[in-house]
């Protein structure tokens, strides 16, 4: 497996959704470390499970059940996700709990929108 860090989605990077004006080469690249952290259906599955917990954070106890994997393999997508600048984590005790960063869903979010485009004749 690869060493290779992701970039973490910064704050400033993404405001203009795609539809309106051409990704930069920066914001691409940092970009492609986010999509490629959500292209893994473990991944995008475990995202998912944090965000639906009632407040919003899960202890890593609660996440490894639901998937047919190891409790290492949990936590490589764990760390693949914070790296990224998904999810962040605390230390309470012997659990770590885990929350996604509304902030980082909204840039995507606002990356992805269409808000403006024509409706008719879209497939």
């Amino acid at each position: 497996m690869s060493k290779k860090e992701l970039a973490v989605l910064q704050p400033s990077a993404c405001c203009t959704p795609m539809v309106r004006e051409p990704l930069g080469e920066d914001d691409a690249k940092s970009l492609a470390g986010v999509f490629k952290a959500l292209s893994d259906p473990v991944r995008l599955r475990l995202l998912s499970l944090i965000a639906s917990f009632e407040g919003g954070e899960a202890c890593v106890c609660d996440l490894t059940g639901p998937f047919e994997v190891t409790q290492p393999t949990i936590s490589h997508h764990l760390r693949v996700l914070r790296e990224a600048g998904l999810i962040d984590c605390e230390r309470r005790g012997t659990w770590v709990y885990y929350w996604v960063l509304p902030a980082a869903l909204q840039r995507l979010g606002s990356l992805l929108s269409t808000d403006g485009l024509p409706t008719a004749g879209v497939r």
